[in-house]
Order: structure tokens, then sequence, then C-alpha cells
């Protein structure tokens, strides 16, 4: 979103990476809406509960998110440690504030955020990527791509959401080629 904002705000720069974006939040929620249904139907009656019911700061909704997080956030078990360290050293004041109470529940200020309109604007080489199994669905991804002139794709196979985390060597070697490319 702010590599997107940027350029569109009239910065120069020279190539542009988006990884696992979500350049349109109608559209994510849409997709979290159709990822959830494959979730275990206790845990859905438990995320529509406490979401109804405004009480989406309790041990058994954040116990439903993860389930969604363990399938579309992230795949590795255990999670890699930089990325709990990361969570534990955020309040979650500011993801509430910009996003609400989880992945799934957009009701912060970013929810009505959409540039997919001007993604025929950036004409700078764009890389998107995304894993098979993200949140930020190959499916959206791939439309996003459509919209930008001069864009590619790749979609990392074993992946959820960080396939930066997931897929390490493969990823860094994919922006590597791209940063490597004839506009470097």
């Amino acid at each position: 979103m702010l590599g997107v904002d940027y350029l569109l705000s009239g910065a120069s720069v020279t190539s542009l990476i988006l990884a696992s974006p979500g350049l349109s939040i109608p559209r994510w929620m849409e997709d979290a809406a159709r990822l959830r249904k494959t979730l275990p139907p206790d845990v859905q009656e438990t995320l529509a509960h406490h979401e109804a019911a405004g009480t989406t700061n309790t041990l058994r909704y954040r116990a439903a998110t993860m389930q969604y997080y363990h399938r579309y956030m992230c795949r590795m078990e255990p999670w890699p440690e930089q990325m709990n360290r990361s969570h534990e050293a955020s309040s979650g004041v500011v993801y509430r504030e910009m996003w609400g109470p989880s992945e799934l529940c957009a009701t912060g200020n970013l929810m009505d955020y959409d540039r997919t309109g001007r993604l025929c604007e950036i004409d700078v080489p764009t890389l998107y990527t995304c894993g098979r199994y993200d949140e930020a669905t190959p499916e959206s991804t791939a439309w996003y791509r459509s919209l930008t002139p001069a864009a590619e794709m790749l979609v990392f196979e074993t992946s959820a959401h960080m396939p930066h985390l997931e897929e390490t060597d493969a990823y860094l070697a994919a922006l590597r080629g791209f940063l490597d490319g004839p506009f470097s």
C-alpha cells in the first residue's frame, strides 16, 4: 500500500516490488470471506459470534483467528522466531486502528482503501509476489498485475502470506533476478 501510494504521489522510483499486496480492501475482504469458509464450522461460528457481539478481544476469538493465520498467513510450524518476535513486540493498537480486530474483520480506517483504479498509472517495472495459499490470493494478485503495465508476477507454491520466510532462498533469488533485470 505504501509503495503504491508513494509512487502515485509522484515519487520517482526505478522499480516496484509488491509482496502479497492488499490494493483493494473490499476485494481482500471478499477473499477472506471465501477463505474463512474453509475453516471448520465451529471455528467459523466462533468468529461470527464474536464479531457480531463485538467481543473480538477474547481468547476464543484469538484462537479461532489463529487457525486462519496458520493456513493463510504462515504455514510453518512452529512459526519462525522473527515472526513471533514481531507479534510479541506489537501492542496491536495501530493495527486495530488501521485494520480492525483481525485479518478477517476490517473495521479500521483502511477498510475502504482501493487503488485498483490507478494501477494503470504505474509505469515502472513491477513485480507482484504471493504464496499459493496466501490471504492475498493468487487470483487477486493476478488481477492487480493485469491492471499494471510492465508487471510480472510470481507465486511461491508452498507459501502462504510469508514467502520471504517460508521459501526464503527462492524468494531472495526471485527478487535478485527482478532487481538485476534490464531496467537496473
